[in-house]
């Protein structure tokens, strides 16, 4: 748990923006929150997933692999799909592999492509690692089911703005 702060540093930050650019305080302060409910959300899906050994990125990665039909996808696939760089998905690959909960082999299709596979004990491991952060409520316990609605909305907002997804962005 993170110390509690005598005051909002954000709220500060907002009352300083305010003075100087005040057109732009509010979106000041919302990326500011977004960043630090970010580190905050981090921190407490990860002490989550200690006890199974797993780091967010490696819970990541093996959960992908189980949602997919055969338990296989290529590497490159997978950083898409995760949306992170493709030395990321390796390293995550690597650390899972060397615990044998995941293994590589070339795929049968096409020679050139690298597919990661779960094994037996990785899917065990997800699985378990999935009940232990829906236990947790994702760290976020005492929001209810609309208010994650709410905030997954509004997020979709600003990655369509962005160009990370469509307009439309489905669910």
């Amino acid at each position: 748990m993170p110390e509690v702060q005598p005051f909002d540093p954000i709220a500060e930050a907002f009352r300083q923006w305010t003075a100087r650019w005040p057109d732009q305080a509010e979106h000041m302060a919302a990326v500011t929150s977004v960043m630090r409910v970010q580190q905050l959300l981090l921190a407490r899906v990860e002490d989550a997933l200690k006890p199974y050994g797993l780091t967010f990125a490696a819970y990541e990665t093996l959960r992908l692999l189980a949602f997919s039909r055969s338990g296989a996808l290529p590497m490159g696939k997978m950083g898409r799909r995760l949306m992170v760089h493709p030395a990321a998905v390796t390293n995550a690959v690597s650390k899972l592999e060397q615990r044998g909960l995941v293994r590589r082999q070339m795929s049968p299709q096409d020679r050139r492509v690298v597919l990661a596979v779960i094994t037996a004990e990785g899917r065990a491991l997800a699985e378990e690692a999935t009940a232990a952060l829906n236990q947790a409520a994702f760290g976020l316990p005492g929001m209810s089911r609309e208010e994650a609605a709410n905030v997954t909305a509004a997020l979709r907002t600003v990655r369509a703005a962005t160009g990370d997804i469509g307009a439309a962005g489905a669910r």
